[in-house]
């Protein structure tokens, strides 16, 4: 391993006043000149590369540009430019040289920002009026949704409005589709996002009670296909393209399942009952496979774990209506969500207590976990599955599985240079190769101990991995651990940062950062 080169983290009131001070030095007159003459390089021969969705082109959370990137900064150094907009963890994206970003302004208005991401500058914001909303969990934000953009439109969503687009010059309405407003029992709330393929925005929303999945056309806004997909609980799983020789396949994974779609009708083509009971992470497709990694204690362990084994609850491994509004607290829970209580309830003795759990919140033909008695004992794996197939391609298609400890529930993976890299909270990493799956280093540590909700990315042989600490590790893409540097961007990131030509763009609670390798 290389030597690690970075600094420990300095106390607040020591780095404000270091803050203070390094802005009023970035004032100078050579810092002005070096940030326009960079400007005027980049404007004038290199916006060329979109970061244009959640993680990037498909997902994938891989930039293709060959221009350098900083592995050395802080939320002073590198800085091209910053922006405060508020509390939020979608991520950024950047299409046709534009940076958008959401940001919650009060308790009842969602912003969405657009920025020349060349120098910063505020293109225009949007205020929109969310109505009441329900609680969410500290971690998470009502502002947690990615928007996706083309050089035409930004499509942004939310859950107590829809799914929306807006003009990408100059911010005007677009159209608007309403939706079902999700229902979640569990605090984490709405965070999913939509992508784009084709003509296409394509929006999944697995929640408690009306989970489906949508094609709607980029410039009308009309429903062009939907799929009621009642036979899953609730996940936070992005859709992602597969290219087989068959032709394009719009990969999802759900409770159970991972399911290939016909992106142009909708049609289900195959699945793989590899899946567990949820999946918070988005696989990444490749070459015609497609990789995922996935933890998840099961519905029924979720429910009892949260509800019965709460401060609300008595801990007797059966959960009761009274427990699970509870756990809710003020909130309403709806009627219809209450009818899959009563659904599990066979014996109706008013409780839920072993396969009931299962035939309340599960359905039945969907039976998670069936590639291997390991699987669903261990319930982390990291696999990869050949597209392409017709049917159940269980037994057929999954070309590899590994099942031990390795992966985190919401942290996605990244594939890059035949490898898959994988990481969970704490820091642990792990590394496999993508032909058969043998690790190439396991459970390793990088050095910075702390949760992770924001997935890595890779651009110039480099990826990038940020903690919710604020602190943001750069590690060399290579089959061998090697740190490169940690990097303080002062304040809690949960969102995963973009890259676009030789721009870094993160997004920490309240503001965005625009790193660049600045001249000396």
């Amino acid at each position: 391993m290389h030597a690690v080169n970075y600094k420990p983290r300095m106390n607040h009131s020591l780095r404000s006043a270091r803050c203070i001070e390094t802005r009023t030095l970035r004032k100078s007159w050579f810092a002005h000149f070096c940030v326009g003459a960079l400007t005027l390089a980049i404007t004038s021969s290199l916006m060329a590369e979109d970061w244009a969705q959640f993680r990037g082109p498909n997902c994938s959370g891989i930039s293709k540009s060959e221009i350098a990137l900083p592995f050395e900064f802080s939320s002073q150094d590198n800085v091209l430019w910053s922006a405060e907009i508020g509390d939020g963890i979608g991520s950024p994206i950047v299409a046709s040289g534009r940076v958008f970003n959401s940001a919650m302004k009060g308790k009842n208005t969602v912003l969405l920002f657009c920025h020349e991401m060349a120098t910063g500058k505020l293109l225009w914001k949007r205020s929109i009026n969310t109505g009441a909303l329900l609680d969410v969990h500290e971690t998470n934000s009502h502002a947690s949704t990615t928007p996706a953009a083309d050089d035409k439109r930004v499509y942004f969503y939310f859950s107590t409005v829809g799914l929306m687009a807006f003009d990408a010059e100059t911010g005007t309405d677009a159209w608007t589709l309403k939706l079902p407003v999700p229902y979640f029992v569990f605090k984490w709330g709405p965070a999913m996002s939509p992508v784009l393929f084709d003509n296409m925005v394509i929006f999944c929303q697995d929640d408690d009670l009306n989970p489906a999945m949508y094609a709607v056309n980029k410039e009308t806004g009309s429903i062009i296909w939907k799929d009621d997909r009642n036979d899953m609980a609730v996940n936070y799983s992005h859709p992602v393209i597969c290219e087989t020789e068959n032709g394009p396949e719009l990969i999802v994974g759900g409770t159970g399942k991972l399911i290939g779609y016909d992106p142009y009708s909708g049609k289900r083509l195959w699945y793989a009952k590899t899946l567990l009971r949820n999946i918070k992470t988005t696989p990444v497709s490749h070459n015609g496979i497609i990789y995922l990694s996935l933890e998840s204690s099961g519905i029924a362990n979720q429910w009892l774990a949260t509800a019965d084994r709460s401060e609300t609850g008595n801990n007797d491994g059966k959960l009761s209506k009274e427990e699970i509004q509870a756990f809710v607290g003020k909130a309403i829970v709806p009627d219809a969500f209450f009818a899959k209580f009563d659904q599990g309830d066979t014996n109706q003795d008013g409780l839920l207590e072993g396969p009931e759990l299962e035939k309340a919140f599960l359905h039945p033909d969907n039976v998670a976990g069936a590639l291997s008695a390991a699987t669903v004992q261990s319930q982390r794996f990291v696999q990869a599955i050949k597209g392409g197939g017709r049917g159940d391609v269980t037994l057929t298609h999954v070309l590899w599985n590994f099942a031990d400890r390795t992966p985190d529930h919401i942290v996605s993976p990244l594939v890059v240079d035949d490898r898959m890299f994988v990481m969970k909270g704490g820091g642990i990493t792990s590394c496999f190769s993508t032909g058969d799956g043998e690790p190439l280093w396991h459970l390793r540590r990088i050095p910075n101990f702390c949760e992770y909700f924001a997935s890595p990315i890779y651009g110039d042989g480099k990826i990038y991995i940020a903690g919710e600490n604020g602190f943001v590790v750069v590690i060399q893409s290579s089959p061998d651990l090697q740190i490169l540097a940690k990097n303080d961007m002062g304040e809690s990131i949960v969102a995963t940062p973009a890259i676009a030509d030789g721009h870094l763009l993160i997004r920490t609670r309240t503001k965005i950062f625009c790193v660049a390798q600045l001249p000396n």
